[in-house]
């Protein structure tokens, strides 16, 4: 098998016409807001990643390179300048990367999906919002409402299934319209919709601006998402090293956001606009999504999912051979280039871990299924605590001090998600330990079957700071 990657990595030149004295364009297309494309997009761009890998010997010794970047806040328009010729990478999420794939096809080509850039085989990320005052706290509650969401994102799939999961008639039991997140924020903050189905990071960066609440969390369907990276078929026969060398600089990105997801959380923001805490909240230790770039089947199944979605929804009739469409041998050549076990994280299904000491006590964290954080605005690390208590506790006194908080995480009980704890519900069992949910429904079904009293986290902090007096 490494005779074979090897061959992949290295002997591609062996097949391909000389590009020498050649100007090539390396055109790749990004969605910045769309936080979980950073590795294969934003982080390359604003780190000058793409240039170290570049091939410079062999066919390649003479070549120039154009390097040219387009953002886009949505898949489709990228696609329609992918299919145009104008592009050839882009980075999106499952859906409209299989809606890509069918574009090509109808203009008599064909695009790649070469790697997955992010993602959760539970379906975390994707998520339904209410307005902050809305009574509304489960998608039951929505039946007979509007439910605005972008069509033909992998958000309106996770909705559509979410709804099918309650046996409800999309045609019937509810009003779903098209918006797009700018659109949706404004909505939300006016009441003028009932609720907003978006990925990621928007079901919970419009909570964390203060005028949404999260009442469903994509987890809860169980169907996988990622985000991932495509590229033209015509370009990557021409110019297979460049796929490499384009996804070398991911996988560099992508460790870089593992070793300092705060510092490279501070550079999205300053990029984007989106706040470091939201960004941190996904591209931290435990984070909402785990970054990988394996086509585990999971996120195989995701792309056959997303087709048969599309075809219900009438956006295309068309077939997608799912076995072409995804090729895997660019980002297995990376890894072997890298000197990575491709392999290995095929079979790790493990998110990012957290090697940390208690922030009060100095021991270190072994046990994080109660594992709570604080980012204090002007400290450059997130400090950890081995409970919600703790942290809790922790943070009556840095308010004291007069210190900003800048965001308080905490992980769920039941799905392990991580979670805006300012957002969550929390159960204090008769030992006085506080276990986080994200609905408020989850928090009662609980307290009943284990004992305990349901707190939002208002009252969850007011009694900690009681106590702590």
């Amino acid at each position: 098998m490494k005779f074979i990657y090897a061959f992949i990595a290295v002997g591609f030149s062996l097949l391909a016409p000389a590009a020498a004295a050649e100007t090539i364009r390396v055109a790749i297309g990004t969605q910045d807001t769309t936080i979980n494309c950073a590795a294969g997009g934003l982080l390359i761009r604003e780190l000058g990643l793409l240039q170290k890998y570049l091939p410079k010997d062999g066919k390649y010794k003479d070549a120039k390179y154009e390097i040219e970047w387009k953002n886009f806040t949505s898949g489709a328009p990228l696609t329609n300048e992918m299919v145009a010729g104008k592009l050839d990478f882009g980075a999106m999420a499952d859906f409209p990367g299989s809606f890509n794939g069918v574009a090509f096809q109808e203009a008599g080509k064909q695009s790649l999906f070469i790697s997955v850039l992010s993602g959760s085989i539970k379906g975390s990320g994707n998520g339904i919002v209410v307005p902050a005052a809305s009574s509304v706290q489960s998608l039951e509650q929505l039946k007979g409402k509007t439910i605005s969401v972008p069509f033909a994102s992998t958000a309106h799939g996770m909705l559509l299934r979410a709804i099918q999961n309650l046996d409800w008639d999309p045609q019937k039991d509810v009003r779903i319209i098209s918006q797009a997140p700018e659109i949706a924020g404004s909505a939300l903050r006016s009441n003028r919709i009932d609720a907003h189905a978006d990925f990621v990071p928007f079901a919970d960066l419009f909570p964390n601006r203060g005028f949404a609440r999260k009442i469903f969390d994509g987890s809860q369907t169980g169907a996988p998402t990622f985000h991932g990276a495509l590229v033209d078929a015509g370009y990557a026969a021409k110019y297979p090293e460049i796929v490499v060398a384009y996804l070398r600089a991911a996988i560099e990105a992508d460790q870089l956001l593992a070793a300092e997801p705060e510092k490279y959380s501070e550079l999205i923001e300053k990029v984007t606009g989106i706040e470091a805490e939201v960004n941190y909240l996904f591209h931290g230790p435990l984070g909402l999504q785990t970054r990988d770039m394996s086509w585990k089947p999971e996120y195989r199944q995701a792309v056959a999912t997303s087709i048969d979605t599309l075809k219900l929804l009438k956006r295309t009739s068309r077939d997608l051979d799912t076995a072409s469409f995804i090729d895997d041998q660019y980002i297995r050549a990376a890894f072997e280039q890298a000197g990575l076990d491709y392999g290995k994280q095929l079979s790790n299904y493990a998110q990012l871990p957290l090697a940390g000491t208690d922030a009060l006590t100095g021991r270190p964290i072994i046990e994080f299924k109660r594992l709570a954080q604080i980012w204090v605005r002007g400290e450059d690390k997130v400090r950890h605590y081995a409970s919600p208590e703790s942290a809790l506790g922790a943070l009556a006194k840095l308010e004291g001090e007069g210190k900003d908080i800048r965001a308080f995480y905490t992980q769920a009980a039941d799905s392990g998600i991580k979670l805006l704890a300012s957002q969550a519900w929390f159960v204090r069992n008769t030992r006085g330990e506080l276990n986080a949910f994200l609905l408020k429904d989850q928090a009662e079904q609980y307290a009943r079957q284990h004992g305990g009293i349901t707190l939002d986290f208002v009252s969850a902090a007011s009694q900690q700071r009681a106590a702590s007096r």
